[in-house]
């Protein structure tokens, strides 16, 4: 298909008011030996109080990434119902209403993908943390079930916050998770299904005997939280890993990756051939980060590939809007999966309004990168092909300097988008870029780029969101390239926060640029070649919605052509809704 034939337009042309750099944190993350892990003869546990209700009792009392301070003196915009309508999304996982935000437990058991997560059953803001229970066959139609945990015991008294379950050999599925107690002190507890033979684990007990781990000497009763999915030790010996702080580490995640690339490997396996990926959610800055390196079993020893690339001062999970995120092994189809939390970036006021706040990413499967041997790979799970409906082709479409292309596919709101790019060869080895990261966004032209998508953007370019490759000539005469996305232009509303996100990206010799870009409403997620580099981002735009939002190419370069080929699906919706009542065999 030919796409129309190009126009010049400005994109960006004011100044970005850019974040500050990131400044690294020591951290503490004991590896503790949870010898009674497995349990054959647990006690008759007592029965299950019911849920009282609350009145939401603030972020004040816990962890929450919602907060935009540069938002508070800002006057709310007048959203419609019909904007909010439209910001909710079509088939990425949200609840029916309500707060959401850490994945927690996922497992896969008896042919059903099992995803809890903390919930608010009673608002739209964070507080009254339980654990929401939702299955699915294929990761992207999903089922909500009732609340599998409640807040109803003294070790949990302040919430069920975020764990982990840890598959037994013996069919045993065992959930740790952080309880707050009635005097606020941040505990481990253990549950585990009433019920084995329910493919839906409907019904879940707490162990009698919680707490069965309590904060060590030195560490604060409140900084101690979040443990993983245990592996099973040389020595018979269950282990995980737990956060705890100097600079709090969240959400902490420790599994292996083979480095021939092309398998995922139970969280138990060890051996040659074998790296260990560490993961932490810094709750002072809201970011996910992650490094590879060589696990010891003998000494229960880690170390980085790479130190000047350790946990917290090298490679994001997600350089965008994201955090909490947690991977779990499928056995099922041999991978391993990642889950992580999108939350808002509007205002509290506007959740309230709209009535639920945060939403979870498409399932990623993970795999380490043996080209570059440097990094994982984040791919959306296959299943999620299965939403595809028509697709339009534009093959080698020539975009000059400083022009825009508008791309003729209609309605642009729900779209699987994979598109590579070209660029003209120059001889420029006299010039250096001084600025080697996203810079002030898309409208800052250097000699190689941005180029990419502008995507949910209205016609007359009063609203868009750039995802663009800025490759630069470095000091040695090297290329090196940032894959970004640019949300400064995202919505006329005063009241969101906006901001250039990404990171760089490794562009090897015998490489085009690619990119996979996936659009559903106010969720846009990116994965820059092959999913080295990946970005997720909120957006509300005010005219750029319903068939008004649009898909274009632009290259913002100075000096070279690129040229793109694109192959675009419309998105169906997933089927997301209550579990059917007794009786309905629609499943």
């Amino acid at each position: 298909m030919e796409a129309t034939p190009s126009f010049h337009a400005p994109l960006l042309d004011r100044p970005f008011a850019g974040t500050r750099p990131f400044k690294a944190f020591a951290a503490v993350v004991s590896l503790l030996s949870v010898v009674a892990l497995i349990i054959h003869h647990l006690p008759s546990p007592s029965p299950t109080l019911k849920p009282t209700p609350m009145q939401p009792r603030g972020v004040a009392e816990g962890v929450s990434a919602k907060s935009n301070p540069c938002l508070l003196n800002q006057a709310p915009f007048n959203w419609t119902n019909a904007m909010f309508y439209w910001q909710r999304s079509a088939y990425h996982f949200q609840p029916q209403k309500n707060w959401m935000n850490d994945p927690n437990g996922p497992l896969y058991h008896k042919g059903w993908y099992h995803l809890f997560y903390q919930y608010n059953p009673y608002s739209a803001i964070w507080g009254n943390i339980t654990w929401g229970h939702a299955v699915s066959r294929d990761l992207i139609h999903w089922l909500y079930l009732p609340l599998a945990m409640v807040p109803d015991r003294w070790f949990d008294f302040y919430g069920v916050w975020t764990g982990s379950a840890t598959l037994l050999p013996d069919g045993q599925i065992l959930v740790l998770y952080t309880g707050k107690t009635n005097e606020s002190m941040q505990v481990q507890n253990l549950a585990y299904p009433a019920n084995l033979s329910d493919p839906l684990l409907l019904h879940w007990l707490k162990y009698p005997g919680n707490p069965v781990m309590v904060p060590p000497l030195g560490i604060q009763h409140d900084d101690f939280r979040d443990p993983t999915t245990a592996w099973l030790g040389h020595d018979g010996t269950w282990r995980l890993t737990l956060g705890s702080k100097l600079g709090m580490w969240e959400c902490v995640d420790f599994y292996p990756v083979a480095i021939n690339g092309s398998v995922a490997l139970d969280t138990s396996a060890l051996g040659p051939g074998v790296k260990h990926v560490l993961k932490a959610s810094l709750d002072d800055t809201k970011v996910d980060h992650y490094a590879i390196g060589s696990y010891d079993p003998m000494t229960d020893k880690w170390t980085p590939d790479n130190p000047e690339e350790d946990v917290g001062v090298g490679l994001k999970v997600d350089y965008g809007r994201y955090y909490a995120s947690k991977t779990f092994f499928d056995h099922h189809k041999q991978r391993r999966v990642l889950w992580g939390w999108i939350n808002e970036t509007d205002t509290e006021t506007a959740d309230l309004q709209k009535g639920w706040a945060s939403l979870q990413t498409i399932p990623r499967t993970v795999l380490y990168d043996n080209k570059t041997g440097t990094n994982i790979l984040q791919w959306p799970v296959e299943e999620v092909e299965s939403l595809r409906l028509n697709n339009t082709v534009f093959k080698e479409v020539v975009v000059e300097p400083g022009s825009v292309v508008p791309l003729d596919i209609g309605t642009a709101t729900q779209l699987d988008i994979l598109a590579e790019f070209e660029i003209e060869a120059l001889d420029i080895s006299s010039t250096t870029n001084q600025v080697l990261d996203c810079g002030g966004g898309a409208a800052e032209r250097s000699t190689y780029g941005p180029f990419g998508l502008l995507v949910i953007a209205d016609a007359s370019l009063s609203e868009l969101t750039p995802i663009y490759f800025r490759p630069l000539n470095a000091s040695d005469r090297s290329l090196r390239t940032y894959f970004c996305t640019d949300t400064t232009r995202s919505s006329k509303a005063s009241d969101v926060f906006k901001q250039v996100y990404g990171g760089k990206v490794p562009v090897l010799d015998d490489e085009k640029y690619n990119m996979r870009v996936l659009v559903d409403h106010s969720i846009v997620e990116s994965f820059g070649q092959g999913g080295r580099t990946v970005i997720s981002s909120r957006i509300y735009p005010t005219e750029a919605i319903y068939g008004a939002a649009k898909l274009l190419l632009f290259n913002n370069a100075s000096r070279v052509n690129v040229k793109a080929t694109l192959k675009i699906w419309e998105m169906n919706s997933a089927f997301i809704r209550p579990f059917p009542v007794e009786g309905d065999d629609s499943v």
